[in-house]
């Protein structure tokens, strides 16, 4: 795993977990409208259906409670920014377990509203600063919040790529700080001042070794919009597409990116 860097960015726990319940509602809402065709639908993860991605996206949540049934280690040992690297994990375990989830709630609205009053239920009772033992190390809890911000993001996308004028919307807190987190880590897996990498309007990071960009027009600038990061960062969409389609902007010697991406799986 990549060293994180110094001087961590932070986010605004009340900020953090209005979007979560932002961006899940937004979910629910969409879900709610589901035929039993469109759940039947096939998505871009594997062999998963629209109703597997929906009971991935509720377990996603549910990682809270399971994280909060375990003892709290000792001190925080990672960032979460650190995050992203960790993600790989055991995917035929996670899939098998999305699957029986899916099997055993044939009523996704129904199952995701028990998630959601679980979850304001765990928040109300354990502080943001409680530590959790996550698959990335141990974090505070409104850390590991920022990283179902993250998965909240990627899947809402997965399932309007899988519906066809679904329209899901993005809660812009929400797609801010899934933004911000991918980028930083980029910085974290390719550290260096000779490359910008603008996300307008969330983020700006420096990253890539080289000489280093004082002042002016950078030599390497690579820009893009938030959702195509987002794509970019997780590899739903290939660098040289994104490219190609007129999706990212790279202009210099050290501003292709696609040995770096992506970050997360």
């Amino acid at each position: 795993m990549p060293p994180a860097t110094k001087r961590a960015r932070t986010y605004d726990p009340a900020r953090t977990r209005a979007a979560v319940f932002a961006q899940f509602g937004h979910v629910r809402a969409a879900v709610r409208t589901l035929t039993p065709e469109q759940l039947a639908l096939p998505t871009r993860l594997g062999d998963w259906t629209v109703r597997e991605l929906v009971a991935h996206i509720g377990m996603a949540l549910t990682a809270l409670h399971r994280a909060v049934d375990r003892p709290a280690p000792p001190r925080q040992d990672v960032q979460v920014v650190e995050w992203p690297f960790a993600t790989a994990g055991n995917s035929a375990a996670i899939a098998d377990f999305t699957r029986r989830l899916a099997a055993d709630h044939p009523d996704p609205d129904a199952h995701l509203a028990r998630i959601e009053e679980s979850l304001r239920a765990l928040l109300a009772e354990h502080p943001g600063s409680r530590l959790l033992e996550t698959n990335a190390g141990a974090l505070p809890l409104d850390d590991y919040l920022v990283t179902r911000l993250v998965e909240l993001v990627v899947h809402t996308d997965d399932l309007n790529a899988a519906v066809p004028g679904l329209g899901i919307p993005y809660d812009r807190q929400a797609l801010a700080a899934a933004t911000r987190l991918l980028a930083d880590a980029l910085a974290v897996k390719a550290p260096g001042g000779s490359t910008e990498v603008r996300v307008p309007p969330f983020a700006v990071v420096q990253c890539v070794e080289g000489p280093r960009h004082t002042r002016g027009t950078p030599p390497n600038v690579v820009e893009t919009d938030p959702l195509t990061w987002v794509r970019l960062a997780t590899g739903r969409l290939a660098w040289a597409d994104a490219v190609a389609e007129g999706e990212v902007s790279a202009s210099g010697e050290r501003a292709d990116l696609s040995g770096l991406l992506p970050l997360l799986s």
